[in-house]
């Protein structure tokens, strides 16, 4: 059952939505050389206090941090460390989340450490950001699940990747419905499965966490022993972007990010709807 919010409901998951934010800008303020991947989950926690928040990652099925610290090879769920310290040219993907009054936000970012990076590195995160906007940019009235899955893969395979070959759109694991949970009904796929036929129509109140999660070269991921941790089976890096996206009346509201999704909507010819808190 997919879960339907009403305005009210939405804007509350609008206030969750912005301390998400908050922590992207202070994590990644924080992600420099010489840092380690637990002070960044000290920072999370200090905004998630300021904001009187709590975190929904912790605890979740026994996760034992406040963020997923994701560095290099890792695609998602990597648990914050003291052993785990940034140096300069890796790529790390910060996914976090928060609560207020019992409605989730949830986003995820991919952040360049230091300098000197590969231009394929780049291109790749870039490549993944933007079709995390081709997939907002799809949440329409009419359209159906499957047009947001479409419109992600279609967007990274019309991509060239530098040296050749193709992108590895990861398989394992998607976005997905969130409101009262942060997991819920009904699971995104960021390619297209003919199998799983055409998904539920979008209509006002559908909230969806965009993720595309995209590596420069296999598909196919394993879980570390620590039973969080996903790699790359390849060891090829990758980049991880997020965003919680509310359909409504008015059109998309992007509810983790600062602007609502404004001004990348805007690229799209798309007005994003207007924010609630405002």
């Amino acid at each position: 059952m997919v879960q339907i919010k009403t305005p009210e409901q939405i804007a509350k998951m609008r206030e969750a939505g912005l301390v998400v934010a908050a922590i992207h800008a202070a994590t990644r303020e924080a992600a420099v050389p010489g840092a380690t991947t637990r002070d960044l989950d000290q920072v999370a926690r200090k905004v998630l206090a300021e904001h009187n928040a709590k975190p929904n990652f912790l605890g979740y099925g026994g996760f034992p941090a406040t963020i997923c610290t994701s560095v290099n090879e890792v695609v998602v769920h990597g648990i914050p460390s003291d052993e785990v310290v940034l140096k300069d040219g890796d790529v790390i993907s910060i996914d976090c989340g928060a609560v207020i009054d019992g409605w989730h936000g949830d986003a995820a970012y991919t952040a360049f450490v230091g300098s000197g990076h590969a231009p394929e590195l780049v291109e790749l995160s870039r490549v993944t950001e933007e079709s995390m906007w081709a997939g907002v940019a799809a949440m329409k009235q009419g359209n159906r699940l499957v047009d947001v899955s479409r419109a992600i893969e279609t967007y990274i395979r019309r991509q060239p990747k530098p040296g050749g070959g193709r992108y590895g759109i990861i398989e394992d694991y998607g976005g997905h419905g969130i409101g009262t949970e942060m997991h819920m009904d009904p699971h995104l796929l960021n390619y297209v499965d003919r199998r799983r036929g055409k998904g539920p129509k979008l209509v006002p109140g559908f909230c969806l966490a965009i993720e595309p999660m995209v590596s420069l070269g296999t598909a196919k991921t394993q879980v570390l022993e620590d039973d969080w941790t996903v790699i790359t089976t390849d060891g090829t890096w990758s980049s991880h972007w997020e965003h919680s996206v509310a359909l409504t009346e008015a059109g998309p509201l992007v509810l983790t990010a600062p602007d609502g999704g404004r001004a990348k909507l805007a690229e799209y010819g798309i007005t994003a709807a207007p924010d609630p808190l405002a």
